[in-house]
C-alpha cells in the first residue's frame, strides 16, 4: 500500500467540491436509473484504478439495488448474465469514453447507437456527465494516492 500524498484536491478548494457535488445532483435528477449511474461510475473507477471510487461505487451500486453478482462481476460484464441490455449499453459507453486514447475511433457508432437505443438525449447527456465526473474524481484521487475508506 502506498502512502497518501494529499487529501482529495477538490476538498482543498471547497468551491470546486461544491461544483462537483452540484453536477452530481443534476445528473442524479436527469432520469437515468441510479443503479446504472453507480455501475457506470464503478466501471470507470475500476479501469482507472481509483481505490476510493471503486469502494464508493460498490456502496452506491448496492444502495441503488445492484445485486452482489453485478457488483462482483462488473469488470467482466460481457461474460455474465447479470446485466440488462440497458446496463450493458451504459457499461460499453463508459468503457469507451473512459479509454478515449486507446483506439482511433474512441466511441464507435456501434457503442453509441446501442446506448442511444436505451437512453434519450437528456439521459445520454446525464450518462456522459456521470462518466466525466467519475473520471474527474479518479484523476484527482489516483495521483494523490487516496486510499479506499477515506472520504
Amino acid at each position: 500500500m502506498s502512502t497518501e500524498r494529499m487529501p482529495n484536491p477538490a476538498a482543498l478548494i471547497p468551491e470546486a467540491m461544491e461544483a462537483l457535488m452540484a453536477l452530481n445532483r443534476a445528473v442524479a435528477g436527469a432520469g437515468v436509473d441510479g443503479r446504472v449511474l453507480a455501475l457506470s461510475h464503478l466501471r470507470a473507477s475500476q479501469i482507472n484504478g481509483c481505490a476510493p471510487c471503486v469502494a464508493g461505487g460498490v456502496h452506491e451500486a448496492r444502495r441503488h439495488g445492484a445485486t452482489a453478482d453485478q457488483v462482483h462481476a462488473v469488470a467482466a460484464w460481457r461474460e455474465t448474465p447479470w446485466f440488462s441490455d440497458e446496463e450493458r449499453a451504459a457499461l460499453a459507453l463508459t468503457e469507451a469514453v473512459t479509454r478515449l486514447a486507446d483506439r482511433p475511433d474512441p466511441v464507435p457508432d456501434e457503442v453509441w447507437d446501442m446506448a442511444a437505443t436505451h437512453f434519450d438525449q437528456k439521459e445520454l447527456a446525464a450518462l456522459l456527465l456521470n462518466i466525466a465526473i467519475a473520471n474527474a474524481f479518479n484523476r484527482l484521487n489516483v495521483p494523490a494516492r487516496r486510499q479506499a475508506g477515506q472520504w
